[in-house]
């Protein structure tokens, strides 16, 4: 397992309309870059937040026999079960950790940063009162429906409940819809109001 000690391009960064009061930093799946999901995210944005969409260094993925690819860590394995690259996973969790604090160092307050990502991108606080939605299609076939759901249910233990919300989307695969987009610019204006 390689971990994640190699360097990544400047992240994707779509800036407020005006005075950024609120960032969201949103971590894009295995193989793809911050490109794709800024321009996701262009079409949802609201005019006081600052989206920040990083690029996963380049990395040999076991899974993919050691094709070389962007990742955040190692994936050795697609079952519950399967071993996990838990320096790669700590050392992606200290690269978000920086992007925060860097935000915090710009004047967005910590409580008003959203973290978010696609696949291999989410990566949990251990913040007990933080709100959570995630979202799955019902027909993915690369990550099953059944692994969202266990996840939501591990999060349910490690946090409050009643804060976690779960939403599925019928005949999505591995992908995002507009109705799923639209239910994540639902959250971050529900968590991120203007404050002006």
């Amino acid at each position: 397992m390689c971990g994640n000690n190699m360097s990544a391009p400047l992240p994707a960064i779509i800036p407020a309309a005006r005075k950024a009061t609120a960032a969201v930093i949103f971590l894009h799946g295995l193989g793809d870059t911050g490109h794709g999901w800024s321009e996701a995210l262009a079409g949802i944005k609201s005019p006081h937040v600052k989206y920040i969409c990083p690029h996963a260094p380049a990395m040999p993925v076991s899974l993919n026999m050691n094709m070389t690819m962007p990742s955040w860590f190692d994936i050795i394995g697609l079952s519950p079960d399967s071993q996990e690259d838990e320096a790669g996973i700590k050392q992606a969790a200290e690269n978000v950790k920086a992007l925060i604090d860097q935000e915090v160092k710009n004047g967005i307050p910590s409580n008003r940063i959203i973290l978010g990502g696609f696949s291999q991108g989410p990566i949990s606080g251990v913040n007990k009162e933080i709100a959570v939605l995630q979202c799955h299609g019902d027909c993915d076939p690369l990550v099953p429906l059944m692994f969202g759901s266990l996840t939501v249910e591990k999060l349910k233990s490690m946090i409050n409940p009643a804060n976690v919300t779960f939403r599925t989307y019928s005949g999505m695969m591995h992908s995002s819809c507009i109705e799923e987009m639209m239910d994540i610019k639902q959250f971050i204006d529900k968590h991120l109001p203007p404050v002006d």
